[in-house]
């Protein structure tokens, strides 16, 4: 990470398959402990953007960095450095609770020791340790997706990529989660967040909102509502997704 606190910076990043430019020079910076939400309609660019800063795809031109390392030359050492937790894959469900925390905390480089350690306190804070040896799969939807969060902060990342991670659950759970989040952004853990629910993206130290590729909007909740003369992020979201030319 800079001195300067900055943890993730982009400039003129561009990502094409073909002649279809799936992002089209985006530049942003995001500071340590942050809530960062990046949104789009489908078909935006954003889930293309997110695949490069986590080092799963490579730019075609423009630069970037996360927790300081390169995301064209030094992916290894970014995935290391990072948490990710998807709506649509993220534990396993034929595993038991303590089955996937002991797997992934391997993957991410932890002893046994440690991981021993982690669970023990991670099973604690969630309240769930009568549950360390159900199948993933039997846990409702919620109780899986804070797991899910706790699990991608294991091995305490500076970044946490969560990509719709509230989809499907009830709003008590939801409010819930996002409890975990500022937990997390307390503690110095940077959020990268992209969801469709406009209400969460209120809760967020600054958002950007992406059309067609490229960033149309970047500021606080606040700042953007003034700028545009709009009442919610939800009115401004619906605003610039209207003039979109294209979708998934």
């Amino acid at each position: 990470m800079n001195d300067d606190g900055i943890i993730l910076s982009v400039r003129e990043l561009t990502k094409c398959f073909g002649a279809f430019t799936a992002v089209d020079r985006i530049s942003f910076e995001v500071r340590r402990g942050e809530i960062f939400g990046f949104l789009g309609a489908n078909g935006a660019g954003k889930t293309t953007a997110m695949r490069m800063l986590c080092g799963l795809s490579y730019p075609t031109s423009g630069s970037g960095t996360v927790a300081g390392y390169d995301i064209a030359t030094q992916s290894e050492c970014i995935k290391r450095r990072i948490g990710y937790m998807s709506q649509r894959f993220s534990l396993y469900d034929d595993l038991t609770v303590l089955e996937n925390i002991r797997l992934f905390g391997g993957i991410y480089g932890l002893s046994r020791r440690e991981i021993l350690r982690r669970a023990v306190q991670l099973l604690g804070r969630l309240g769930f340790r009568a549950e360390a040896r159900t199948r993933v799969g039997a846990l409702p939807l919620g109780w899986k997706q804070k797991l899910a969060f706790a699990v991608a902060t294991l091995h305490r990342p500076e970044v946490v990529f969560l990509d719709e991670p509230t989809g499907g659950v009830d709003p008590v759970t939801r409010r819930q989660f996002w409890e975990l989040i500022y937990e997390a952004a307390h503690n110095g853990t940077t959020i990268f967040v992209t969801t469709h629910y406009m209400d969460e993206a209120e809760y967020c130290s600054r958002v950007s909102i992406m059309v067609d590729g490229r960033i149309r909007a970047l500021g606080t909740p606040a700042e953007l509502k003034s700028q545009f003369a709009v009442e919610s992020v939800d009115e401004l979201f619906r605003t610039l997704a209207r003039g979109a030319k294209r979708s998934e």
